[in-house]
C-alpha cells in the first residue's frame, strides 16, 4: 500500500539499475517509489545470478564495469551492509583455434579501455585451475572477477530502502502512463493502482519496448531467455569465474558447493504469457559443453533449472539518459554485464536527472535507436 499518491520520483523497475538509480535519489532528498511487475533484483538481475565479470564485457562498456565492481567490492560505504561478495580471478578459456584468435582479439581490446586482464598459457592456467580440461590452449586471466547472490542484494536493497524511505511496490504492473503538462500519471486500472509523478524512469529490462510506446516511441528489445543449471553440492573443484571464449558459456562455485552454469545455448519465453521453458537440447548441451571444460562435473547431478529475460539493443549498447522530446523522463538499460556495471550507472542516472552529470553520454542515448 503507497503511503502516498505524488512523488518526486517514480522509478519502473527494480533490477540493480533501477533498485541504484532509486536509492541515489532518495539520498538526495527526493520522494521516491518504485515500482516492479515482480521482485526485487529477480529478473535480468537474478538470472545474471550475480556474476560480477570484466571478461564477458564489451570493450566499450569496461570503464563502467572496472566502477561498478569496484563499487560492489565496498557495498558498505553506499549500500550500508557488506554483501558476502565473492572476489575470484576470471579465466576466460580458449579449446579452438578460432577460440584463441577471438580471445586474443577481444582481451586487446579490453585491455585498451584499462581492463587488468593478461593472456596465459595452458600451463599457467592449469596451475591457476587444475579442474580445467586438459584440452585448453590458452587462456585469459583477470583479477577483477567474482560474484554475490542476486537474492541477498535484493535483501540488503530492501533493508536500505527502508532505512531511507524509499517506497516499494512489488507485484505490481504498470499498465498506462499518462504525460500531463505537470506530472506523470502512472496506472493499473484491472488493480485500482494511481500514482503520480515529477519524474519517472524507466528501467524495466526487456520490458522497455513496450513501456517506451506510452511515449509513442517504437524501438525493438531483443529477448535473450538465459538458461541457468545449479549442480547439487560437490566437493571445491572451481577456484575462478570460468568464460568460454566464444561466449557460450559460465561457471562458478559458490560457497555451499553447488555449481552455476549460466548463459549457453539459450531457452524459450512467452513474453505474452510470462512463461520460460528450457529447450531440451539446448540444456544437454550446455552442460555437455561444462563438462568438457570441467571434467570433474561429470560425476555431479543436476538439482535445478531456471531461466529469465536479458534485453539487447539493436546494436547491442546501452540505453541510458533523457527520454526524448519528453521533460522529466528518462530511460535506462540493456547493459551488456549489466549486473557489474549496475551501481555505477544507476549512480550516474540519479546524476542526471539531479542536473550534477555534465558528461555527455551520447553513446547510450535513445536518439541513436530512433
Amino acid at each position: 500500500m503507497i503511503k502516498k499518491t505524488r512523488y518526486d520520483v517514480v522509478v519502473i523497475g527494480a533490477g540493480i539499475m533501477g533498485c541504484t538509480t532509486a536509492l541515489h535519489l532518495a539520498k538526495s532528498g527526493m520522494s521516491t517509489l518504485i515500482v516492479d511487475k515482480g521482485k526485487i533484483c529477480r529478473e535480468a538481475s537474478g538470472v545474471n545470478a550475480g556474476t560480477l565479470t570484466i571478461h564477458m564485457t564489451r570493450a566499450q562498456l569496461i570503464p563502467f564495469a572496472i566502477k561498478g565492481w569496484e563499487l560492489w567490492m565496498n557495498t558498505n560505504k553506499w549500500l550500508g551492509e557488506d554483501i558476502e561478495i565473492v572476489k575470484t580471478p576470471g579465466l576466460c578459456l580458449a579449446f579452438t583455434e578460432a577460440d584463441e584468435e577471438l580471445l586474443v582479439q577481444r582481451s586487446k581490446e579490453r585491455i585498451k579501455q584499462g581492463a587488468s586482464i593478461k593472456l596465459i598459457s595452458k600451463k599457467e592456467a592449469l596451475n591457476i585451475e587444475p579442474s580445467l580440461s586438459q584440452n585448453i590452449r590458452m587462456a585469459a586471466f583477470c583479477e577483477m572477477d567474482g560474484f554475490v547472490s542476486a537474492y541477498k542484494t535484493g535483501l540488503v536493497f530492501s533493508k536500505a530502502f527502508n532505512k531511507i524511505g524509499v517506497e516499494v511496490i512489488e507485484n505490481e504492473k504498470i499498465e498506462i502512463v499518462e504525460n500531463s503538462d505537470k506530472f506523470f500519471v502512472l496506472k493499473n486500472i484491472k488493480n485500482n493502482f494511481f500514482v503520480e509523478a515529477n519524474n519517472i524512469v524507466l528501467a524495466g529490462g526487456i520490458w522497455l519496448e513496450e513501456m517506451l510506446k506510452w511515449f509513442q516511441i517504437n524501438i525493438s528489445i531483443k529477448c535473450l531467455p538465459q538458461q541457468l543449471i545449479v549442480t547439487e553440492r560437490i566437493n571445491k573443484i572451481l577456484n575462478s569465474v570460468i568464460t568460454i571464449a566464444n561466449g557460450k558459456l559460465s561457471l562458478k562455485q559458490f560457497l555451499n558447493g553447488t555449481v552455476l552454469i549460466g548463459g549457453g545455448w539459450p531457452g524459450l519465453r512467452d513474453m505474452k504469457n510470462d512463461k520460460f521453458e528450457t529447450i531440451h537440447e539446448n540444456f544437454i548441451g550446455n552442460i555437455q559443453l561444462a563438462c568438457y571444460s570441467i571434467p570433474a562435473l561429470k560425476t555431479s547431478r543436476v538439482v535445478r533449472v531456471w531461466g529469465g529475460l536479458e534485453a539487447e539493443t539493436k546494436d547491442a549498447m546501452p540505453i541510458m539518459g533523457q527520454i526524448p522530446n519528453i521533460d522529466n523522463a528518462y530511460v535506462i538499460g540493456s547493459f551488456h554485464s549489466g549486473y557489474t556495471s549496475g551501481p555505477y550507472v544507476g549512480y550516474l542516472m540519479a546524476q542526471m536527472i539531479l542536473g550534477n552529470e555534465q558528461k555527455n553520454h551520447n553513446l547510450f542515448s535513445l536518439s541513436r535507436l530512433l
